[in-house]
């Protein structure tokens, strides 16, 4: 009998999950169950895909740049990486205000609902502490700059927030390595070569619990929602998020098919188990083994580009995100009667691409950049917490779906740097088991 395809197998937990934690509302202590029995599971899970996401960006990023034995190479495939991830940033935000202007989904919203939404979460925790870590963002505008560069390497890969940083001394790493000659480099590179394929193999075995992970970290947010009448009242603007979010993923599509030749389902296909992961955490961060795993592997990216491409990705490829806050800025303009000229939405469109490069890929981030863009179209500062109340409700699901498009953004603008240097070839898979027999 065929073994089920992980994505298959990913899909089945997903929905496994999501009615084990609506069942799980019901019978008193349900929820603690979920909480104390249940999602321990997923956080080891995503504990074990962020505790090799470092070593693997290391091991990744310095092979792919020593197998260059070029910097003007690296320098054409970094430049087309920058630019192409701005403008698909540029798209995303764009779709996300033209939709949130033709729908309008803010001119609903009641008086009695805006009242509800502000006593139930502006006093939230989650909301405070995005309204201050996005004040200590606005006082350093180049901040974003500032905090690229590490003063110390080690602590820099001790902390996934820090990946910015890990990537600039990789980077650094990596090109010091060319100009000391291949002679000298070699047992260096050596090194990362095998470090590489282990990190590679130790996401191979990661993923045979993926099935069992998403089950349990989709139960645990199922169980541990908020208010159902809230969230239906809020279902026209998370309409509008979501249906941005699909046309940006018909965008993605349409690139491959006309630019790399490549069929557009077969590559969702191939990617789809990033995309449940994405989904599932929350976190492209903590995704990225899996992402660079199915794109070099399943899809055919070189390493030399899937090894800068992705990383970098990652930490400043936020259309989703993107999207979202355009969405968002203008329903919360709407709802609270705050007029935006044209010029106010062209500076959503720059703040927002401003504010994407420098954010965290975890969950949540989006909710600081929101603040950032309120700010930027002057919002009064005293409904800033009013603001963010009304979407709060809403943000943890929209959250998992705009970071499925971060992720998809990222293989895609990968497949087009690779199509553009001659580096997309064909898929070449490995099992976790390939050498099993040869060391059992």
């Amino acid at each position: 009998m065929k073994k089920l395809e992980l994505h298959w197998r990913i899909l089945i937990g997903m929905v496994l999950g999501l009615l084990f934690g609506f069942g799980m509302t019901f019978p008193d202590g349900g929820r603690e169950i979920v909480q104390d029995w249940i999602n321990p599971f997923g956080i080891i899970f995503v504990k074990l895909l962020k505790l090799i996401a470092i070593p693997l960006i290391l091991a990744s990023l310095i092979k792919g740049i020593s197998d260059l034995k070029d910097i003007s190479k690296f320098r054409r495939i970094g430049l087309r990486t920058i630019i192409i991830y701005v403008c698909t940033t540029v798209v995303a935000i764009s779709i996300g205000l033209i939709l949130v202007n033709i729908l309008q989904p803010g001119e609903g919203i009641s008086d009695e609902t805006i009242t509800k939404l502000t006593e139930t979460y502006a006093s939230d925790t989650g909301v405070v502490s995005k309204i201050e870590e996005a004040s200590k963002q606005r006082e350093r505008p180049l901040g974003f700059l500032e905090d690229m560069v590490p003063d110390n390497a080690i602590g820099a890969m001790s902390d996934n927030a820090l990946m910015l940083q890990v990537i600039f001394f990789t980077i650094f790493l990596g090109i010091s390595m060319l100009l000391i000659g291949e002679e000298r480099a070699r047992p260096l590179k050596q090194f990362f070569d095998a470090l590489n394929y282990v990190v590679l193999k130790m996401v191979d075995l990661i993923m045979l619990t993926a099935p069992f992970a998403v089950f349990a970290l989709l139960a645990n947010v199922v169980a541990s929602s908020g208010d159902p009448d809230l969230l239906y009242a809020l279902l026209k603007y998370a309409g509008v998020v979501v249906l941005g979010l699909a046309l940006m993923v018909f965008f993605y599509t349409l690139v491959v098919a006309f630019y790399t030749k490549k069929n557009a389902f077969w590559f969702l296909k191939e990617i789809s188990p990033a995309q449940l992961l994405a989904f599932s955490t929350s976190s492209s961060a903590a995704t990225l083994p899996v992402t660079m795993e199915r794109v070099e592997e399943h899809i055919g990216v070189d390493k030399e580009v899937s090894s800068f491409v992705l990383p970098v990705g990652a930490t400043i490829n936020m259309d989703g995100t993107s999207l979202y806050q355009g969405v968002a800025a203008v329903f919360i303009a709407q709802a609270l009667a705050f007029d935006l000229s044209l010029g106010d939405q062209l500076t959503i469109v720059g703040t927002a691409l401003m504010a994407s490069i420098g954010s965290a890929a975890v969950p949540g981030a989006g909710m600081v950049m929101l603040v950032i863009v309120l700010e930027s179209i002057g919002f009064p500062s005293d409904k800033l917490a009013i603001g963010l109340a009304l979407i709060f409700a809403v943000d943890r699901p929209l959250d998992m779906c705009r970071t499925i498009i971060n992720v998809t953004g990222d293989a895609t603008v990968s497949m087009v740097v690779a199509k553009s240097v001659g580096k997309l070839g064909k898929p070449r898979v490995e099992d976790w088991d390939d050498h099993y027999e040869k060391v059992k």
